[in-house]
């Protein structure tokens, strides 16, 4: 862990990660080795019968595979504050809630200072190579990062989601100083109570700073285009607040108002010439480095499901690079990106072999089971982490330090090659997220190859589509798929009737094809939401204790996200349904 800001060193980053990636077996076995011994007085443990082996083959044998539902009733003995070795030896300091965007409410996971530490390895990583393609002098970077509330559980942990935990670590900031440009925007705004005032000072922030950033980014691709959808809508407001060096009233927080006036001077010079350049933007495309002359790229993740907002993030980004972040989870990291000049949609990730054990079930043996959040088969037969094979996918099998042991993650990922003798990964979607009625089997990236085929017809109309989710809905016989559009203007109903064609036929799956043709599936349904329909659904999440920085848009809406179905079927303006099979 850094203790000093000198103590980072780039190249030897690289160099310790290229040593480690060339034996990732052996890394791999002390990995394993060093979480059994450190936990080896977990009950956990010891109910299996482990009787302190730490050798991969015995771990194999005693220890299932499980899914987050298999250790809640450990993980709820923690939160009530049994503080006994339960499933680790070291104590738990904290829990982190997940997003909660798929299965509709947040799930516990314990977080520990091990954690931490297997974050910073994969930040200094990523940064490293990084750096070294983009290189970055001193100065400041525009980055969107939200800290949401934390609570006390009955037990006395502190439990918030993974990057609240992290952020509000009073080592991150120190640490992090050493090998990035410093935040824009003051403590205040960060761990601001209030999401939409934190926003907006972030912006007035980088404006203030404009002409030292270095880089612009946020956790996720979602957070980067939100914030400047938002700026298109409030920046005479911001170029008023700093010709008049005043902060507008809309902004209530005591101590963020107290924090900004700190920077905010007037400036009617730079109001002036802020106001002049978005005046002459042709539909606000290059909008970040008009406004931020000396950053270098964009960087978040913007794989998975933040592929949807890679065109409107290239369309704000101009020329400049996007650069996708780390693969990991709110279980525990994965994988680096060294490769950060690839673009984002043929992306992969290193994994490191040190900071968890990993295993990969191949994705022959897996089926879906009625009922079921995943796809399982009865007895798996997960591979280690040297033993893949390029070409193939796999659902990971993760062991971290802080008591989750072959916890199968959810995650598809397929090989595409090999750093020295550690996989790189390209993520696929999550095992979960299918829409399914009969034989039919589309994943989420066959949901966005639908809607970015359709959204071609709608731009005729000079409309985009800003946001999308799904449904399969069995109310009716047959059961059919329902698309929920939020566009960003108004289109014509031939337009949409188009759109909605094209979405049925833009499902290529052959079970789907040939179920629609004998009416075993029904005409696709297009509803699309009034403006403001997804913000509402972001609002929902965060007051269930979320964070806008780790905040996914649900591509799926099953049953269990009651809520987000309501907001969507309350906000529904106009419905299609599809004549493309008829």
């Amino acid at each position: 862990m850094l203790e000093k800001e000198e103590q980072f060193d780039m190249e030897k980053v690289i160099e310790n990660f290229e040593a480690l990636t060339k034996d990732a077996e052996s890394v791999q076995k002390e990995t394993l080795r060093k979480i059994l011994e450190d936990n080896a007085s977990a009950e956990y443990l010891q109910n299996l019968g482990l009787s302190g082996r730490t050798d991969p083959d015995s771990f194999k044998a005693c220890v299932p595979l499980v899914i987050h539902k298999d250790l809640e009733p450990y993980i709820q003995r923690t939160i009530d504050g049994d503080a006994s070795s339960i499933l680790t030896g070291k104590p738990i300091t904290a829990m982190s809630l997940s997003s909660g965007t798929t299965q509709g409410k947040p799930k516990f996971v314990p977080w520990n200072d091990e954690l931490f530490d297997t974050t910073l390895q994969i930040y200094q990583t990523s940064f490293a190579f990084r750096n070294r393609q983009f290189p970055i002098e001193n100065g400041k970077v525009l980055n969107f990062i939200y800290s949401s509330k934390q609570c006390t559980t009955k037990g006395g942990l502190i439990a918030g989601t993974a990057t609240t935990n992290l952020f509000r670590d009073p080592r991150y900031k120190s640490s992090m100083k050493a090998i990035q440009s410093q935040y824009s925007s003051p403590d205040e705004v960060i761990f601001g109570s209030d999401f939409h005032q934190s926003l907006y000072c972030h912006l007035l922030c980088g404006l203030i700073f404009r002409e030292e950033i270095q880089w612009v980014g946020s956790t996720f691709a979602h957070s980067i285009v939100h914030a400047f959808r938002f700026f298109e809508q409030a920046w005479e407001e911001l170029c008023a607040d700093i010709r008049e060096g005043v902060l507008t009233s809309r902004i209530v927080d005591p101590s963020i108002r107290a924090a900004m006036a700190k920077l905010l001077k007037p400036d009617p010079q730079e109001a002036d010439l802020i106001y002049s350049k978005c005046v002459g933007l042709s539909n606000w495309y290059g909008l970040i480095p008009e406004l931020f002359p000396n950053a270098k790229y964009v960087y978040g993740i913007m794989t998975g499901s933040m592929e949807p907002y890679l065109k409107k993030l290239r369309h704000y980004a101009g020329k400049l690079p996007l650069v996708t972040a780390d693969y990991g989870s709110s279980e525990g990291w994965i994988a680096a990106n060294i490769n950060p000049k690839v673009p984002p949609e043929c992306a992969t990730y290193a994994v490191l072999p040190q900071i968890g054990y990993f295993e990969f079930i191949p994705l022959t043996q897996m089926e879906k089971t009625e009922g079921e959040p995943a796809m399982f088969c009865k007895d798996p037969q997960p591979v280690g982490l040297t033993e893949v094979k390029v070409g193939e996918e796999y659902e990971i099998v993760i062991t971290n330090p802080a008591g989750l042991y072959r916890y199968r993650l959810g995650d598809v990922v397929k090989v595409t090659g090999f750093h020295n003798s550690t996989p790189e990964l390209k993520f696929v979607r999550r095992s979960s997220l299918l829409l399914t009625i009969n034989i039919d089997k589309n994943t989420e990236k066959d949901l966005q190859l639908a809607v970015e085929a359709a959204a071609k017809v709608l731009a005729d109309d000079k409309v985009e589509v800003v946001d999308f989710t799904s449904q399969v809905d069995l109310s009716t016989e047959p059961g059919h798929y329902v698309i929920f559009w939020e566009i960003s203007g108004e289109a014509s109903e031939q337009v949409l009737t188009q759109c909605c064609n094209c979405l049925d036929k833009s499902f290529v799956d052959a079970g789907y094809v040939s179920a629609r043709k004998v009416r075993w599936i029904g005409d696709l349904e297009l509803r699309v939401v009034r403006k403001g329909t997804f913000q509402k659904i972001l609002d929902h999440f965060l007051e269930l204790g979320g964070a806008v920085s780790q905040f996914k848009t649900p591509r799926c809406v099953g049953p269990a996200n009651v809520r987000v179905l309501q907001i969507l079927n309350e906000n529904v303006v106009e419905n299609y349904r599809s004549t493309a099979f008829n």
